[in-house]
């Protein structure tokens, strides 16, 4: 009954291209998972975002510093234990892709611009971006006891792709 009422309510939602379908995106995407990583200098860790244990930094390419890249630490998948996160390639988000400090509307507004957004040019490159990343996907598997977001993956993409289909509304967005 509740997702019949969903199919019957969504196409409404979207025409009226509610700024709250970024709601669930947002509740995801600015949880820990994702907020430890789109970080101006240096990874965050834990839930509560504190530093890197390891006094790790960005660098030039957002793989550490010369002396200390992500890789160094970070393999292709978690560690036994799951203590230390792993996926191929693990990286900070680009720089222009931090969203350390700021509020739902910036976010959503970073996320739907192409010069912040790593260059995705269409609302479907943001879904993608989102369902198919292995660091993104990495967040609903982060072992170590770590918190996974507020939303199922598949709830996630849902969200997205509503909030695409209704042309990536933001919050007291013009």
């Amino acid at each position: 009954m509740r997702k019949l009422l969903a199919l019957l309510l969504m196409p409404l939602i979207a025409q009226a291209g509610d700024a709250a379908l970024f709601d669930p995106v947002a509740s995801v995407v600015m949880g820990p998972r994702c907020i430890n990583c789109h970080q101006a200098d240096a990874p965050r860790q834990k839930d509560w975002g504190v530093i890197h244990a390891q006094q790790v930094v960005r660098g030039a390419d957002g793989h550490g510093s010369a002396a200390l890249r992500c890789q160094a630490c970070h393999q292709a998948a978690n560690s036994a234990d799951g203590r230390v996160p792993g996926v191929k390639d693990w990286h900070l988000a680009p720089r222009s892709m931090t969203w350390q400090g700021l509020d739902k509307k910036a976010v959503c507004l970073q996320m739907r611009d192409p010069a912040r957004n790593g260059n995705r040019k269409t609302p479907r490159e943001v879904v993608e971006h989102m369902r198919s990343d292995p660091l993104v996907l990495w967040a609903w598997q982060p072992g170590g006891g770590r918190t996974t977001p507020a939303l199922s993956h598949d709830d996630f993409v849902k969200a997205l792709v509503a909030w695409a289909d209704a042309g990536l509304p933001c919050p007291d967005a013009p």
